[in-house]
């Protein structure tokens, strides 16, 4: 789970070392505004696993994306990913911070970088529902229906002919699921976790026999959206791309309901906003199937696989921190990996797939 945001807060700290007057060089010549000026940026707080600069030139305001200081060869490459994918998705109906342009030259500033549209909007996780979400609660309802609308849209686009072939591995994708991520587990497994025997013969047992391959984010929640400012509800940008693939779309969709009510109101740890106000599953589900007109029928499937899926996920941290690996931020994942997988066994026990 990441939580880099597009925030334009004005108590942001000064741009560490980011060499202006090459950056400046570099957008003469791609053509990017304000040709001939000095560029103007400063770093933008949210950011966990790649640096965020605005960049304003010609009057407009953009932002830089490059890797940390440690593992930069590796977060190039998730970066230049993440890049191709804004590419591709330039034309479609899919709300995102438009590509400016991207180079893999580290000679220009020190490490690849990409460069997109700064979003105007803000993130739940900045501070809870922004206003008038936090009291409007028939307003606060449309921002499920937003987000779960946006992956819809993902769903739905031609990912082939937005130039996305070869971007991941759709045959098998399914197929691979169950025992990538126990093969993940054992790298690092340290303690039980219970349901997770169960859940994996659930998903064996119950796995779809076909799906339609569609563009994925892989980490599609609250956290990784943004929203425009005011009322109605209106989703500004999906962020954080360092996860997708070409793959199962509908696990997008699991991993929106991961915690959604009905039942996931009894969970204690997995949520981290307050859901009063939310749609109904069966709205969600209306609109994602009208929208992108996939079969929802399945859907528990998916949002079994989704917490298992995130459970491991999270575990991997967990794990770092009880070696004196990790800070003590992500000892709190510890029961919620716990929680994730007590319900995805759960959930298994009173479902039948047709």
């Amino acid at each position: 789970m990441t939580q880099d945001t597009h925030t334009t807060s004005t108590d942001a700290p000064a741009s560490p070392s980011l060499d202006v007057e090459a950056l400046s060089r570099w957008m003469d010549r791609e053509g990017l505004p304000g040709e001939g000026e000095l560029a103007q940026a400063r770093s933008l707080s949210g950011g966990s696993q790649n640096e965020l600069f605005e960049v304003v030139r010609g009057g407009e305001k953009m932002a830089l994306r490059r890797p940390p200081g440690y593992a930069v060869e590796g977060r190039a490459k998730v970066l230049m990913r993440e890049a191709r994918l804004l590419k591709a998705l330039a034309g479609t109906d899919v709300p995102h911070a438009a590509l400016r342009g991207a180079t893999e030259d580290a000679s220009v500033i020190g490490t690849p970088f990409y460069m997109m549209d700064l979003v105007d909007g803000w993130s739940p996780m900045g501070g809870g529902w922004a206003a008038p979400f936090d009291t409007d609660l028939e307003a606060k309802g449309g921002l499920g229906l937003e987000l779960v609308e946006g992956a819809a849209r993902m769903a739905r686009v031609d990912w082939k002919a937005q130039g996305l072939e070869g971007f991941g591995k759709p045959e098998g994708f399914l197929d691979r699921q169950v025992d990538r991520w126990l093969s993940h587990l054992s790298g690092f497994k340290f303690r039980e976790i219970p349901g997770l025997e169960e859940t994996a013969a659930w998903l064996r047992k119950n796995q779809p026999t076909s799906f339609q391959p569609g563009i994925m984010h892989g980490d599609y929640q609250f956290a990784n959206v943004m929203f425009r400012h005011g009322k109605p509800a209106k989703l500004a940008a999906i962020i954080d791309w360092e996860m997708a693939t070409i793959g199962d779309p509908l696990l997008d969709l699991g991993w929106v309901l991961v915690s959604w009510g009905p039942e996931g109101d009894a969970m204690k740890y997995a949520r981290y906003l307050d859901y009063e106000g939310m749609p109904s599953r069966d709205a969600m589900l209306e609109r994602y199937a009208t929208v992108s007109g996939l079969d929802v029928s399945d859907v528990d499937y998916y949002v079994i696989l989704a917490r298992f899926k995130l459970a491991l996920v999270l575990e991997a941290s967990v794990a770092r921190h009880a070696k004196g690996e990790a800070d003590d931020r992500v000892a709190r994942f510890g029961p919620i990996v716990l929680e994730l997988m007590e319900f995805a066994a759960s959930l298994s026990r009173q479902v039948t797939l047709r």
